[in-house]
Formats: C-alpha cells, sequence, structure tokens
C-alpha cells in the first residue's frame, strides 16, 4: 500500500471511530431515556389542635332527647321577655347563627368553651385571682365538665380568660390608664394551659390606648398555637375620661383590624385557626358593629357580659346575640351577682346555645 493510500486508509477509520462515538440526537436520547416524574408541590400540613375537650359522660343524654318538642320548637320564655318570634331560627344546642358560615378549623366550630375570667393581680376581677394555678385548673375542669354533659353533642373545652392590660383609674407611667401583666405571669398560665390541653384567652383592656396597640403589644404570646384574643370594649375611653368612671366605646372597624390582624399572623406562622371574642354589655360600648367579619381561619364571638337578674340577661342576650349575629354567641355567668345564676343545662337552651361561656 502506498504512503498515500495509506493516509487516506487512516483518515476513513478515524472518520468512523468517530461517528460510533457521537452523542445520540435530542430526539433519541429522550425516546430512550427513563421519565422524569414532575415534582410535585409539598403540601403544607394543616397545624394540629393543641386543645383537648372533656368527653361527655357515659349516661350524658343529647338536647334532642333531653328535651321536649316546646324547648326544641320555641326559645325560653325568659329570653323572649323583650317580645319577638319565639320559634327557634336554628336547632336547640346550635352555636352558629343562621345563614352564617364558619370556613374555619377553629376551636368553636364543634365545640363549647368554658372560661374562667380574671387576673392573678385582683381578687374582685373574677375567679382566677382567688386561687393558686393548679386549684384553678381543677375548678374550670369541674365546670367544663358540666357542659359537656349538658350538651355532649358538643364537648367543652377548658379555656383561661386572662386579662393581660387591665384598666385602672390612675393615668400610670404612659399615661394610658393600664397596667400590663408581668410576661412571667403571662407565660405561668400559657404553660398551665399547655400541660391542661387547654385554651388560653388573652383579654386586653384598653384605656386610653389603641386596640392594635394592645394586640401588638401582646403577638409573641398570640404566635402561641392555644393562645386567642379577647377584647373588653367597655374599658377604652377618649382622652379626659378614666375607665371604671366613664363608660367606654370601641368602633367595630378596630376590632376588625385586629381580626385581620390575627388571621395574618395564623397563616404566616402556620398557626392553627384562632378566635376572637368581643365582651358587649350594652348597645353603647360596641359601635359600627357590622364591620366585624370573621375570615377563613379566624373565628368571632360576641360576648353578653351583664350581670344581674337572669330573666333580663337572657333577653338582652336575644337582643344583642340572637337579632343581632355576626357569627357565634357568649354568655357571661356571674358567680356572685347573678339571681339566680343559671345552671349549665339552662345556658345551653338558649338561642343561639352560646359557643363560649364564661365565668367571673
Amino acid at each position: 500500500m502506498t504512503k498515500k493510500n495509506t493516509q487516506l486508509f487512516a483518515a476513513v477509520l478515524v472518520i468512523l471511530l468517530l461517528g460510533a462515538c457521537t452523542p445520540q440526537s435530542s430526539e433519541e436520547a429522550a425516546e430512550e431515556a427513563p421519565e422524569k416524574e414532575e415534582a410535585q408541590p409539598e403540601e403544607k400540613k394543616e397545624p394540629e389542635a393543641p386543645y383537648q375537650a372533656l368527653t361527655p359522660s357515659e349516661d350524658a343524654v343529647p338536647l334532642n332527647e333531653s328535651l321536649s318538642q316546646e324547648e326544641q320548637n320555641n326559645m325560653p320564655e325568659q329570653q323572649m321577655a323583650l317580645g319577638g318570634d319565639s320559634a327557634r331560627s336554628i336547632p336547640a344546642g346550635a352555636t352558629l347563627a343562621k345563614d352564617i358560615e364558619d370556613q374555619t378549623d377553629g376551636p368553636l366550630k364543634d365545640h363549647r368553651l368554658v372560661a374562667y375570667y380574671g387576673t392573678p393581680q385582683s381578687e374582685n376581677m373574677g375567679i382566677l385571682g382567688t386561687l393558686e394555678p393548679e386549684e384553678f385548673m381543677k375548678q374550670l375542669k369541674e365546670q367544663t365538665q358540666a357542659y359537656s354533659d349538658a350538651d355532649p353533642d358538643r364537648p367543652a373545652i377548658p379555656t383561661i380568660e386572662l386579662i393581660t392590660t387591665m384598666a385602672q383609674r390612675d393615668p400610670g407611667p404612659n399615661g394610658t390608664y393600664v397596667s400590663q401583666l408581668p410576661d412571667e405571669k403571662i407565660e405561668e398560665y400559657v404553660n398551665l394551659a399547655e400541660k391542661h390541653d387547654a385554651i388560653v384567652l388573652l383579654d386586653i383592656q384598653l384605656g386610653t390606648d389603641t386596640v392594635m396597640n394592645q394586640v401588638k403589644s401582646i403577638e409573641k404570646w398570640l404566635k402561641h398555637p392555644h393562645v386567642h384574643l379577647a377584647i373588653d370594649t367597655e374599658f377604652q375611653v377618649d382622652e379626659g375620661e378614666v375607665p371604671g368612671v366613664d363608660l367606654g366605646q370601641v368602633n367595630g372597624q378596630e376590632v376588625q383590624e385586629a381580626v385581620k390582624y390575627l388571621s395574618k399572623l395564623t397563616e404566616e406562622n402556620n398557626l392553627p385557626d384562632k378566635f376572637l371574642l368581643v365582651h358587649q354589655f350594652t348597645e353603647h360600648v360596641l359601635t359600627n358593629k357590622d364591620a366585624i367579619q370573621p375570615t377563613e381561619n379566624v373565628e368571632v364571638a360576641l360576648n353578653f357580659d351583664g350581670w344581674g337578674n337572669s330573666t333580663d340577661k337572657m333577653a338582652l342576650y336575644k337582643k344583642y346575640v340572637r337579632d343581632d349575629p355576626f357569627q357565634y354567641g357568649g354568655f357571661k355567668v356571674f358567680y356572685d351577682k347573678d339571681e339566680p345564676v343559671m345552671t349549665p343545662e339552662e345556658v345551653v337552651k338558649l338561642e343561639p346555645s352560646p359557643a363560649i361561656v364564661n365565668y367571673q
């Protein structure tokens, strides 16, 4: 073979070898490569509820069996003291107002809350200030159990309603007429609730301060999964007025700002759904009520706070809660001021049946 032919043969051989090593076309590679699974977005885990309702006793009887047909069809006579149609608009024992939805998985949806109200700083503001924490919880659970037994279809959750900022007649160093409960005391009751699978309601009394200033001051506690919010409307007064001397009031738009804030806090921190309790004992203390609207992760309840004759209280609960609802109702019982003190069996018969019952 000549030198020229040898070189030509070598060149052809190199071309053939290169062709054998050439990568497959993209189409061929796509056909032969195993199909890749599409990446699935990570499913967001719903946080677990950090509370535990008390199981009804074995002999507890559902309301639809314990109430007469007349009681199932009509409100209690005492609730009708101010007149109106006596027919129930929702079934006996139901807590959600007629034609209103609850889009949350919050604690009011399937349960009733039973709360003891007060502050460790005062024996005059409720039972919480009269007992050591463990004895307090023992008595709270006994009262809560009575509601699980009175309406076993809606088992009750023990709830601590802790006054976090308390109105006072002295303006104090910041001039707002409120004193803040020390962090270590708040922590003590938050830990107590966690230990007993209970709920904590942090109650704010406003003085001359704003709703949002007070809410933001307790934000770190509201980030706890079992901590919720209550607003005492009667203690927000104007400059020159004194809480406890002058009757205050809150505009519903301020409450709604708190609802939205709580809703955003819940979303951003992946917390279990929360609820907000608004206290009202007379028409004056809560204006622009229609502005208050629940969200997809915040429930709202209006708590009737009046004390005295039980018939008057039941009639006013109808006026402020039943006849002018925005989602759930609450009812306060005063051990020392009500005449007579209503039993759990009487309370759950109200329409709507209170989703939260608090004791002072």
